[in-house]
């Protein structure tokens, strides 16, 4: 139990932003979330294919209270000539495990 909580914590610590402008890079996001506490890691998601921004992102905190004050201060503003959406980050899903179809079974013995 200690350990979800620990877990429910440091996700309180991070924060996504959406609707980033596609200029934004990793230290434009640290520089416009610095003001609100220490910033651990601040990441723009990129299009592996393309190289380019994806339009979100996510900032870590230091604390639970910075990325509060960075949520509250942040959401709906005017970043790079764009409203973006600030909100706490929530843990991804991932999607169930299903068996490989092309694996088969096969134990790489010849027939």
């Amino acid at each position: 139990m200690a350990f979800l909580n620990k877990l429910g914590s440091m996700m309180r610590q991070s924060i996504s932003q959406k609707g980033l402008p596609w200029s934004t890079d990793d230290q434009t996001l640290r520089d416009a979330f610095s003001g609100y506490g220490e910033v651990t890691e601040a990441r723009v998601i990129m299009d592996r294919e393309t190289g380019r921004s994806r339009g979100f992102g996510f900032v870590s905190f230091d604390s639970t209270e910075s990325a509060s004050e960075a949520v509250s201060a942040m959401d709906g503003q005017e970043l790079g000539g764009r409203n973006v959406r600030v909100t706490f980050a929530e843990e991804r899903s991932r999607p169930p495990r299903t068996y490989n179809d092309d694996y088969q079974g096969s134990r790489g013995y010849d027939n």
